[in-house]
C-alpha cells in the first residue's frame, strides 16, 4: 500500500511562506500523477496542484496560480508544494495525493473532477 505522509503546515500571517512536503512510502515513479489538494471546514476538497511526473506537465488551481509552486523529487520519493504570498482565503487542511495514471489528460481530469487518489493524512495551514 502506499503511504503519504505530510509535513511543514503551520500558522502564518498574510504575505508569508510555507513548503509543503509529502513522502511518500512507495518508489514514486509509479506513482505518476501526484498532488495536493485542500479543504476548508464547511467546504468542499478542491484540487490546487498537480504533477503529471512523466514529463512533468503541472497544473494549477486558479486561485493558487503564480504563488504556489508544485515539484517532485524522484530520488527521495518526496513531492513538494512552494506556497508564497500565502492569504487568509488559503487556509484549510492540506492533502498529499498520488496516483499512476496512464496520460496527462486522465491526470488532469482527476485532479479537476478530485477523483480517486491514495491520500495522506493533511497537514494544516492556518494564514491569519
Amino acid at each position: 500500500d502506499v503511504q503519504l505522509v505530510e509535513s511543514g503546515g503551520g500558522l502564518v500571517q498574510p504575505g508569508g511562506s510555507l513548503n509543503l512536503s509529502c513522502a511518500a512510502t512507495v518508489n514514486s515513479n509509479n506513482l505518476n500523477c501526484m498532488g495536493w489538494f485542500r479543504q476548508a471546514p464547511g467546504k468542499e476538497r478542491e484540487g490546487v496542484a498537480i504533477i503529471y511526473t512523466g514529463v512533468g506537465d503541472t497544473y494549477y488551481a486558479d486561485s493558487v496560480k503564480g504563488r504556489f509552486t508544485i515539484a517532485q523529487d524522484n530520488a527521495e520519493n518526496t513531492l513538494y508544494l512552494q506556497m508564497n504570498n500565502l492569504k487568509p482565503e488559503d487556509t484549510a487542511l492540506y492533502y498529499c495525493a498520488a496516483a499512476s495514471v496512464t496520460t496527462g489528460a486522465f491526470c488532469y481530469w482527476k485532479f479537476v473532477t478530485v477523483d480517486y487518489f491514495d491520500w495522506g493524512q493533511g497537514t494544516q495551514v492556518t494564514v491569519s
